[in-house]
């Protein structure tokens, strides 16, 4: 079920993954890690034990699995961190630069960028269609705190760059309400934005990126961070 409605919409919603007390764990242990943070998350998060043992949760790779096949591995962790504090807003856009172990020239890569000693790349759009990504809700995303939005089916038309806007007029957008605990399941290129928080309530996010085998991992380059 949850493969098919990523095939068909680009994305799916799991809730109750995580219990509220294991969310709350995690939290505390981020907000120790205040020398690898900002006050908008925390990039290249898979360094951090607790966020890799969140990533290798047996309930996590179930649904992993179930979309990439019984090798499917973590390979790169973001932390977002949106609060009354913190806020921002995200225009309409596709994700599509992987973290890389190293530059190389290969043709449809590129361009090339470096962001806290992480080489990053843009991906051919067939790299891309094979990765999914895990977005685990340590809080409530509600309509009020700036949730994710994506554009249903979009992932389907590759890499989109001018036709973004378009599309964004002419597909309604879904709010993706995620309880805490709850996982958002979306596939990179689905095009996705997110506003800015009009609560006092934080949002915090884990966005967990999975490969669907070691050796794709191995073959592509990517780096694990």
């Amino acid at each position: 079920m949850i493969a098919d409605l990523i095939e068909g919409e680009g994305f799916a919603t799991v809730h109750d993954v995580l219990a509220p007390a294991e969310c709350a764990r995690l939290v505390d242990a981020l907000d120790g890690q205040n020398s690898l943070r900002s006050r908008a998350g925390m990039r290249n998060a898979m360094r951090q034990p607790n966020l890799r043992a969140v990533a290798g949760d047996p309930r996590i790779l179930d649904i992993v699995r179930g979309v990439l096949g019984s090798g499917a591995m973590p390979f790169h962790a973001t932390l977002f961190d949106k609060s009354p504090t913190s806020n921002w807003l995200v225009a309409w856009h596709q994700d599509t630069a992987p973290p890389m172990r190293a530059k190389r020239e290969a043709e449809g890569w590129g361009p090339w960028s470096v962001k806290q000693g992480v080489i990053y790349a843009r991906a051919p759009a067939a790299t891309l269609a094979e990765i999914l990504a895990l977005r685990i809700h340590l809080d409530d995303s509600a309509s009020e705190n700036g949730p994710l939005k994506v554009l249903p089916g979009t992932h389907r038309y590759g890499i989109l760059d001018d036709d973004i806007h378009r599309m964004a007029r002419e597909i309604s957008a879904v709010e993706c309400l995620v309880p805490r605990g709850g996982v958002l399941a979306l596939k990179p290129l689905l095009v996705h934005a997110s506003s800015k928080s009009f609560s006092q309530m934080s949002r915090r996010v884990l966005h967990i990126e999975y490969a669907p085998s070691a050796a794709f991992v191995q073959r592509i380059g990517l780096a694990v961070a």
